[in-house]
């Protein structure tokens, strides 16, 4: 029977602290659905422990299913009385399934894993990737990719930029500093969210950041964690830590929340490596999403006002990972005109997971139903988010539904009011 062997093991210190109370199930956006033990934290805890336990094995087919359906969304983390650490086990699971299953790999997997880590290990390519698809969605080609099966990944492409916002050493001074902030410019919000980062950089400038987007950073590797590919986030953190470090800045701004929680875990992402252990927890420790950072600032009262009926969509990694709830819905109410209407299950995950609307489309599909379902019951036209894989599945969805609603950043609500 195969166990867990060799680095980045389920630690039974974690997975033995679980006191089986259930807390977590109502919480857990896959139970909700299945209403099935094995398909909430404390079931998926079960698995994990009786593999470790070589009472299971670990390419055992129930095993593999749950631990890939699972969201990583850490709903459950946030509600769990005795803490555990639950995205920890099923990141770690999935790194040993990911390194027993290579050897049996398909030349088609193999490619795939390989396509991913040039992509977010070599921004260049991705932003000529971007580029193609921008063409593609401009002169109606996407419409083909249907034809070779590919019509829901084109569906869920996110709109891309008519111009990428790229790290190239730009510093953008306030007019009275207050402080200097290192802008993490990431992957996809670099080539899709040009806009946010434009609008963030006024943001923080007006509250007295002078704000620098060095060379030399890159994805944060929450992809690369949710695949159960730790070695490959290794190689990406190191490159944002390396690059924070000869910046000089004050505090790392991140606008992406996916981003933002790997960002600040990366001191237990080397949490086993002497020489980068406190390198990682040094440069978590300065890691802020920018809702806690413009929260915290003094922006003066806007000139400006956003007359319209406005709800929150909280992202799982904003307000689970990072326990970030009421910074941006305090931004939110600074804005003069706007009425926030909260919706049920704000911080019920909507399905996008990073890729997991594309591994697991079918759950997928139900979480983003119940999602639009419940924005539908508000009646906003605006649904408000921060984090790019939230408002891709949502703008998607609300699409789909044929509900009118835009879906914009907090951040971009903010710039407007202030503008």
């Amino acid at each position: 029977m195969l166990g867990f062997s060799g680095a980045d093991q389920p630690d039974a210190g974690i997975y033995d602290t679980c006191i089986r109370c259930g807390l977590c199930l109502p919480s857990c956006p896959t139970y909700l659905e299945t209403m099935t033990e094995t398909s909430g934290p404390r079931g998926r805890i079960s698995l994990i422990k009786a593999v470790g336990e070589s009472r299971l094995d670990l390419l055992g087919a129930g095993f593999v299913e749950q631990m890939w359906q699972c969201l990583d969304c850490r709903a459950c983390e946030a509600v769990c009385p005795s803490g555990v650490r639950y995205g920890q086990l099923v990141e770690t699971a999935r790194a040993q399934i990911r390194r027993a299953e290579a050897a049996r790999d398909t030349p088609r997997n193999r490619f795939l894993n390989a396509l991913v880590r040039a992509l977010f290990g070599h921004l260049e390519l991705m932003r000529a990737a971007a580029a193609l698809l921008r063409l593609a969605q401009q002169t109606r080609l996407s419409a083909l990719a249907g034809a070779v099966g590919l019509r829901r990944a084109a569906a869920l492409a996110p709109k891309i930029s008519g111009s990428f916002f790229t790290a190239s050493d730009q510093r953008f001074d306030a007019p009275q500093q207050r402080g200097v902030a290192f802008l993490h410019v990431g992957c996809v919000m670099s080539v899709a969210f040009g806009d946010v980062h434009r609008a963030t950089v006024r943001m923080l400038r007006r509250g007295g950041l002078s704000t620098i987007v060095p060379r030399g950073q890159g994805c944060c590797g929450a992809i690369a964690v949710h695949a159960g590919d730790p070695d490959f986030a290794r190689e990406l953190a190191k490159r944002n830590i390396e690059a924070f470090e000869r910046s000089g800045a004050d505090v790392y701004v991140v606008n992406a929340a996916g981003c933002g929680s790997a960002l600040k875990e990366y001191g237990e992402l080397f949490a086993h490596d002497e020489q980068w252990a406190q390198r990682g927890a040094s440069f978590s420790a300065r890691v802020r999403d920018v809702t806690e950072v413009l929260d915290a600032l003094d922006l003066g009262q806007p000139t400006g006002q956003v007359a319209a009926a406005v709800t929150y969509q909280a992202p799982c990694h904003l307000v689970h990972a990072q326990r970030v709830a009421g910074a941006p819905r305090r931004l939110l109410a600074r804005i003069p005109g706007l009425r926030l209407v909260e919706m049920d299950e704000s911080a019920v995950c909507c399905g996008s997971a990073g890729i997991y609307n594309l591994t697991q489309p079918e759950m997928a599909a139900r979480l983003l139903h119940r999602k639009i379902e419940a924005i539908r019951r508000t009646g906003a036209a605006i649904v408000a988010t921060a984090n790019p894989g939230c408002a891709i599945a949502v703008a998607a969805g609300l699409r789909t539904a044929r509900y009118d609603a835009a879906v914009k950043h907090v951040v971009e609500l903010l710039d407007e009011a202030y503008r």
